[in-house]
């Protein structure tokens, strides 16, 4: 069972990576928040990893942050709730902010991410409410994390993998760009700023 990686990134995307280790390249899915800190094409970077066994496949899931890797054993345990899921989750919103609303029973918070209904939150806030007190809340403001890659193509790529349809998506990054914050914040190279202003115009 594989439970860490470390090596050279080989390649990133806002939902898998390429981890270079002895000589063999593992695939690994990642969440945006994941993607967002990794570290820059060709740098050592170490992951810890879940390794989902089926019959018929064998899949990574990473992880920089030891504390998301928690929240998403917690989830898969859910009846429903799959790895795919779990990362979409976790790519919807950062694991802290998921854990507080998981908490406060904030429903509303967890069917805004694509591809959870009302009977998922509702059956997620149920079974794990009691069982996050290991969670910090997040804080009120958090400084943005810095520019990775070119950032309009990947927010694009990233939503449309989040579920959302890609002319919303392509609509929703374009007018990111021409708001006022993305002069202010030089949010055209800034993924995560950019992902997050999109993610507030589709809502």
């Amino acid at each position: 069972m594989i439970a860490h990686l470390r090596g050279t990134l080989l390649s990133k995307t806002p939902n898998r990576s390429v981890v270079e280790c002895g000589g063999v390249g593992y695939a690994v899915t990642t969440s945006v928040q994941c993607y967002t800190a990794l570290p820059e094409q060709g740098s050592p970077v170490a992951l810890h990893i879940h390794t989902e066994v089926r019959e018929d496949s064998i899949a990574l899931f990473g992880f920089l942050d030891p504390s998301e890797q928690l929240l998403f054993e917690k989830l898969i345990t859910i009846s429903g709730v799959g790895p795919k899921l779990a990362i979409t989750l976790l790519s919807g919103i950062r694991a802290d902010a998921l854990a507080a609303a998981i908490r406060s029973s904030s429903h509303a918070e967890l069917v805004r991410i694509p591809g959870i209904g009302k009977k998922t939150a509702e059956r997620i806030v149920l079974e794990l409410k009691d069982k996050l007190d290991g969670f910090a809340t997040p804080a009120p403001t958090q400084a943005a994390a810095p520019a990775l890659t070119p950032a309009a193509d990947d927010v694009l790529s990233a939503l449309v993998n989040l579920g959302y349809s890609r002319p919303a998506a392509q609509k929703a990054v374009e007018s990111a760009l021409n708001s006022p914050e993305a002069t202010s914040l030089t949010l055209h190279n800034d993924f995560e700023q950019l992902f997050r202003l999109s993610m507030r115009l589709l809502r």
